[in-house]
């Protein structure tokens, strides 16, 4: 997977942003001073010290928001206010001038410390570079801000750290420039000095307007790119955008490994259990089996993991389900535990929610597991469902027991030519093919024929980037598919119960979820739309009255 993703490129670009803004004015004078002395390496100590401070103010607040167990969306509206609120401090001059006077004590001991004696040492110009950030702050706040919210949404410890990279680099390059170039620069910059009050108002002004359009979900970037990303066919899609794996719907072959398990690491919370550490398990036949709640590609795993622990466990088998969340909503503690319990799962579960233990593994598949022997080497490695006894069989191996009797041939879950999981999302929409209004913002019509395999629009709707939401009554999504069962993932955004209209345009729905073609949708989870005698090519409709449904994905089954 490549580095240089989309999300690190607006880091970069928020980077550069932030060193060429008119805001440089106000240090300019802390960089020239106290790079004019200590010796060619003073203007990198200096640029070594604000990114230092940066880095170490962004992972922290990531670890800190992990620990509240703050949700993303709760995040984004705090990230709004707070863009808000630093917008008014650039647009109004009483609330600047309040906000500069916090910030002069800290100002001025940045100003003594490039000038006093402290100032030729190395921790000198490195103390220097990270007062910096604090008097920058009052103009380069929102582009801070943008950034330590893109560090804290990361999915991954490494994708955080790229991002706080990418910024740096962006920041650093142009602030070195000034740095070591700076007599010479500083009198072509101060003549744009008359414009910087300008400059700041103006800023402000952009950064309230966008801040009031998050707030009422109605985001411009999005908007923007999403007509392009999301209204042709997109078949060879680069892997890189779909973050963070794929989910395997057929088994894959089992391959026979040997090689030393990595940890258990990261964990968020541990269900049915104490922490678990592969270390202290050495001496038992342990399976790593990686999952999420609303893959039903996992859930139909699921009573076969069971019924495996249930039956070795007194034997010498552990069982770890370790949790990596595909959507945000599956990272909520409170949402898995109520998944254990609708499944019947006893064994222990690991809330992987920073995917540390999923790296550890280099694991990219929901689901996917790793059986390892009483010496802690991983034995065997299988991705998707099936292939149960020859898993089954491994396991009474590696306990000392006989093989299984052999069973009848296992039910295929899926068939030729079946849809695949298709995802609604603007990260990973695929096969979308709607026509978007000209007349009205993210409003969008069904083409008069919709081919197998593609879904389409009708009506407002927001597109998000792990789901889309309807904006107006009546809205309605239609899907050409063909399997026995349709599966989508979706959920209420105020937890209450929502109505919508489920018809199939020719075959009779047989879901045990959806009465009188009325489905109700409340919780956050993977709901059963569709049931059809047998595997058929079918249009589904989907009809929703209230602007408060979240829909992600559809998957699919015989």
């Amino acid at each position: 997977m490549s580095i240089f993703t989309p999300h690190n490129a607006l880091a970069l670009a928020e980077g550069f942003g932030l060193a060429f803004s008119p805001c440089i004015l106000p240090i300019l004078p802390f960089i020239l001073a106290a790079s004019s002395t200590g010796g060619r390496a003073r203007p990198f100590l200096i640029i070594s010290g604000f990114i230092s401070s940066f880095t170490m103010f962004a992972l922290l607040s990531r670890k800190i928001f992990t620990l509240l167990a703050i949700q993303q969306d709760t995040l984004q509206h705090g990230a709004f206010l707070l863009l808000l609120l630093l917008g008014l401090i650039m647009l109004i001059p009483v609330l600047e001038g309040r906000f500069a006077f916090f910030t002069n004590g800290l100002a001025n001991n940045a100003e003594a410390l490039s000038s006093g004696k402290r100032a030729d040492s190395v921790l000198g110009g490195f103390l220097v570079g990270t007062l910096i950030g604090v008097v920058w702050t009052p103009c380069a706040g929102p582009l801070l801000a943008a950034a330590l919210l893109q560090v804290v949404q990361a999915k991954t410890d490494a994708d955080a750290i790229a991002t706080v990279l990418f910024f740096s680099v962006g920041t650093a390059i142009p602030m070195l420039i000034i740095s070591v170039f700076g007599q010479r620069l500083t009198t072509q910059i101060r003549q744009f000095a008359k414009y910087t009050t300008l400059f700041r108002r103006g800023m402000g002004l952009l950064v309230v307007v966008f801040a009031l359009f998050g707030l009422f979900d109605f985001n411009v970037g999005v908007w923007a790119v999403s007509s392009p990303a999301i209204s042709s066919v997109e078949a060879d899609k680069s892997a890189d955008l779909v973050q963070p794996a794929t989910v395997a719907s057929s088994a894959q072959p089992i391959a026979e490994t040997k090689q030393s398990a990595p940890e258990i690491t990261g964990i968020t919370q541990w269900f049915n259990s104490s922490p678990l550490t592969v270390t202290q398990l050495k001496g038992k036949v342990v399976l790593v089996d990686f999952w999420t709640y609303s893959c039903i590609n996992c859930i139909r795993t699921l009573p076969y993991i069971e019924r495996w622990y249930e039956q070795y466990k007194e034997q010498g088998l552990v069982v770890i389900g370790v949790h990596s969340p595909e959507f945000p909503f599956e990272s909520q503690p409170a949402n898995v535990a109520k998944a254990i319990k609708q499944f019947g799962i006893s064994y222990p579960v690991a809330l992987d929610n920073q995917f540390a233990t999923w790296m550890n593994y280099h694991n990219s598949y929901w689901p996917a597991h790793y059986l390892i022997d009483r010496n802690g080497q991983i034995v065997e490695s299988h991705f998707g469902e099936g292939n149960y006894l020859e898993t089954e069989n491994k396991i009474r191996s590696l306990l000392g027991m006989q093989p299984a009797p052999i069973q009848n041939s296992e039910a295929r879950m899926t068939s030729n030519g079946q849809t695949q999981e298709t995802y609604l999302g603007l990260e990973r929409a695929e096969r979308f093919v709607s026509k978007e209004s000209r007349l009205s913002l993210q409003s969008y019509s069904f083409p008069e024929k919709l081919e197998l395999h593609d879904w389409a629009l009708q009506g407002k709707w927001l597109s998000q980037e792990n789901f889309i939401v309807p904006k107006t009554a009546q809205a309605q999504l239609k899907l050409h598919f063909k399997a026995g069962k349709v599966f989508l993932v979706m959920g209420s955004q105020d937890g209450k119960p929502v109505a919508i209209n489920v018809h199939l345009e020719h075959g009779v729905n047989l879901s045990s979820e959806v009465h009188n073609n009325t489905l109700l949708v409340n919780e956050h989870r993977l709901y059963e739309v569709a049931a059809l005698k047998d595997v058929e090519d079918d249009i589904v409709t989907i009809s929703v009255d209230k602007e408060l449904v979240e829909m992600y994905s559809f998957t699919f089954g015989n």
